[in-house]
Formats: structure tokens, C-alpha cells, sequence
């Protein structure tokens, strides 16, 4: 028989070991006396982890690729914007006679006189005077081989005595005033034998507009020029110009070989600008590159048949260090009811656009014979 109590006693001592075991399942996510686990902050595994995790990675995943999608739309949006805002003013027909094509891409970039813009404050203010009509200060024809070698920037002088079709021998420049840019090309055309596939025209206001949207450029400056006339005093060295400024510095013929020095430095200033505007420092940066392409698309005309691909194909070109040159020239006679006339020196003239036209280097004893470039 047991004795009083010891059942009690046993009772108690097998509650309190039933106790034990329940606390020490809840500690270590045992089962308790009842079989059932008991673990409520027992820390998560992997594998339950891993649906959010993916959850998480996707939702990222779409974010981004909005945002690409968006940068995109945007992209597009603003190229169409930009090609839209373009001048286009003529149209490179054909004509009877017209060279057929060549390999690689030829452009004629035009200087106007217009003061198209300028009110009368910044025509005195520049020193462009207030001259009727529009001629061309700067006739450039550039070539981008098909092969992607070296550019050749060639200066065509504006007082280079040539025949225009239908106007007999004159100034170059003067093809501009008898027809325009048609007239012009064709003449190009006629006495260089290559066909123009490109043309792009700037004028005065435009011209200064650039150069200050991308902030001026940085020019080196052989001597010092002091010409009133093309409103320009700088001293020799290198410095940064203003738009103002560098109107002057390719206008100006105050110097010794007047209009073949002022072509040289043209040539100068175009490579300076459109290395300028391509560079990281003002893509990247929307408070010069957004007024650079309002300026650029404002400033420029061109014919029919360019859009912004190939003004971008162009500032390319220019940034590759082009080889740079004058059509060679036999002498600056004057001529009575001319004037001063720039000759060219037509056989080596004819080897170099032959070479240009068969996509081929310009022969080297013409580089040679020009110091510059």
C-alpha cells in the first residue's frame, strides 16, 4: 500500500518535470507533452526567404527597365524635336552635267554675311555693318572617306576666280549672290568635279550664338590683330574667345595674305568650336548642351536631305583631326572691273580633287607645300 501523501508527491514532482519539458521545448522548438511544436520566434530559413527576395529582384528589375524605356522615349522624342527645328533651305537636285557620285561623304560648309537676327545694337556692337542681301565669307568643302580614314578639310577662297554657270568667270562668292545656295554648289561642283552630298550655311547671329552656348573656345593666336573693322583687337597667344570675339578673328583680313590667312584661320576655328561642343565637359552638362542644341539647330541651314545623324556624322569627323588645307593657288593678280582675284594653280588643283574624288590620300608633295595643316 502507499502511504498517505506519496501519491501527491509523486503528482507534484511529475507536474513540475512536466513543466520543465514544456519550457525547454519552447526554448529549443521541441514538442511539447502534447506533441505539438512550440517555436514562434525561431528565426526563418533560405527557403522561406527566398520568394521575397525574388519578389524584391523583379520589382527592381521593372523599375529599371522603365526607366531605360523612358530615357528612350525621351531620346527619340528630342531627336525628332531637334531634326524638325532644322533650316532647310535648298535642295541638291540634279542638273545636266552634275558629277555622279563617289565613295565616302562630301559637305560644303558656308560662312554667310547675313545679319539675319542681329538687331541693330549687335550689328554695331559686332561690326558687321549693315550691307543689303547676303554673300559668303567662308566656302570649306569637306571629305569623310568611305573607309573611315582621315578627313580632308580643303579652304576654297571666296575671291577664287572661277566660272559660274550661266554668269560667266567670276568671285566665288559671287555664285551666292547671282542663285544662292544652288548656284553655289554647282559651281563647287563644276570646278572641283566632285558631287556634294551635304551642305550646311551659318550666318552672323547664329555663328555667335554657338560659340557662346558651348562658352567660347580656346584659340592660339599667332599675332596680334588690331582690325576696326571686323570690330577685333586680341593680342598674340592663346586665350579664350567670346562669340563676338571669334566673329571678328575669321572675319578679319588685316593681316599679311589677307583672305588665304583668314582662310587658315576658319579652318582653325571650326575644328576649335566642334571639338568644343563634343566634348564630355558640355554633353554632359545640360546647362551648356540643352542652349548648345537650341543654338546649333537655330543657327545652321542646311539642304533637304540632311538631318541630325549626318550633323552628327560631321562633328565626328572634325574631332578626328582632320588633314587641313587650301586649294592650291597660283597667284592674287588684280583684275580690271574684279579686283583682287585668288588663281588657282589648276593642275595641282585637279590632282587633289581627283584623289578626293577616288576616295584616295591627297598626294603628299601638296601637304608638303603648304606649312599649315
Amino acid at each position: 500500500m502507499l502511504e498517505p501523501g506519496t501519491a501527491g508527491s509523486t503528482g507534484a514532482a511529475g507536474s513540475s518535470r512536466t513543466a520543465a519539458a514544456t519550457r525547454a521545448g519552447r526554448s529549443t522548438g521541441t514538442a511539447g507533452p502534447t506533441g505539438t511544436a512550440r517555436d514562434p520566434v525561431a528565426p526563418a530559413t533560405a527557403d522561406q526567404w527566398q520568394p521575397t527576395t525574388h519578389r524584391s529582384r523583379r520589382r527592381v528589375g521593372r523599375i529599371v527597365a522603365l526607366i531605360l524605356v523612358g530615357l528612350l522615349v525621351l531620346l527619340i522624342g528630342a531627336y525628332f524635336f531637334l531634326d524638325a527645328r532644322l533650316n532647310r533651305i535648298t535642295e541638291l537636285s540634279d542638273y545636266s552635267g552634275r558629277p555622279a557620285a563617289t565613295p565616302g561623304q562630301d559637305w560644303l560648309l558656308v560662312g554667310s554675311d547675313s545679319r539675319a537676327g542681329l538687331s541693330a545694337g549687335e550689328r554695331r556692337r559686332l561690326s558687321t555693318g549693315s550691307a543689303g542681301g547676303q554673300r559668303t565669307d567662308t566656302m570649306m568643302l569637306l571629305h569623310i572617306p568611305s573607309g573611315g580614314g582621315k578627313p580632308t578639310l580643303i579652304s576654297l577662297p571666296r575671291d577664287s576666280y572661277v566660272p559660274i554657270p550661266g554668269h560667266g568667270r567670276n568671285k566665288l562668292n559671287a555664285a551666292y549672290a547671282f542663285g544662292g545656295p544652288k548656284l553655289l554648289v554647282q559651281t563647287v561642283e563644276t570646278v572641283t568635279g566632285i558631287r556634294i552630298d551635304h551642305y550646311m550655311e551659318i550666318g552672323f547671329g547664329g555663328f555667335v550664338g554657338v560659340v557662346d552656348a558651348v562658352g567660347g573656345v580656346h584659340l592660339c593666336v599667332k599675332e596680334s590683330i588690331d582690325d576696326p573693322k571686323a570690330g577685333l583687337d586680341i593680342k598674340a597667344g592663346c586665350q579664350d574667345l567670346n562669340g563676338g570675339e571669334a566673329l571678328g578673328y575669321v572675319r578679319t583680313r588685316a593681316t599679311a595674305r589677307a583672305d588665304l590667312d583668314r582662310v587658315q584661320r576658319q579652318r582653325e576655328f571650326l575644328g576649335a568650336v566642334l571639338d568644343k561642343s563634343a566634348s564630355p565637359g558640355t554633353l554632359l552638362n545640360p546647362f551648356r548642351s540643352v542652349p548648345l542644341a537650341l543654338s546649333a539647330t537655330d543657327a545652321v541651314a542646311v539642304d533637304n536631305g540632311t538631318h541630325l545623324f549626318d550633323l552628327a556624322r560631321l562633328g565626328l569627323a572634325m574631332r578626328s583631326d582632320p588633314l587641313t588645307l587650301t586649294v592650291p593657288v597660283a597667284g592674287t593678280p588684280t583684275l580690271s572691273g574684279v579686283g583682287s582675284v585668288v588663281e588657282w594653280d589648276r593642275p595641282n588643283a585637279l590632282r587633289l580633287f581627283n584623289a578626293l574624288q577616288a576616295d584616295e590620300p591627297v598626294p603628299s608633295d601638296l601637304v608638303s607645300d603648304q606649312s599649315e595643316g
